[in-house]
């Protein structure tokens, strides 16, 4: 798992029903994009350092499309 700033941490849902987690990554810590990660987490903006499991994705950001704005 590879991550930079600005990119999304996704962490899927474990039952029916509940909604995944996403926060976006402020800080990578580990060597080369790896973790841990420093996150925001979009539904209470809570910053807290992830070591992200099996459950977890990156949705990179769009830095074209970023750029542009």
């Amino acid at each position: 798992m590879r991550a930079k700033k600005g990119d999304r941490l996704i962490i899927k849902s474990h039952r029916v029903g509940e909604a995944e987690r996403d926060a976006e990554i402020i800080e990578v810590q580990g060597d080369h994009g790896e973790p841990p990660y420093v996150v925001r987490w979009s539904e209470d903006g809570h910053e807290g350092l992830v070591y992200p499991g099996s459950d977890a994705e990156i949705r990179h950001l769009d830095r074209k499309a970023a750029s542009r704005h």
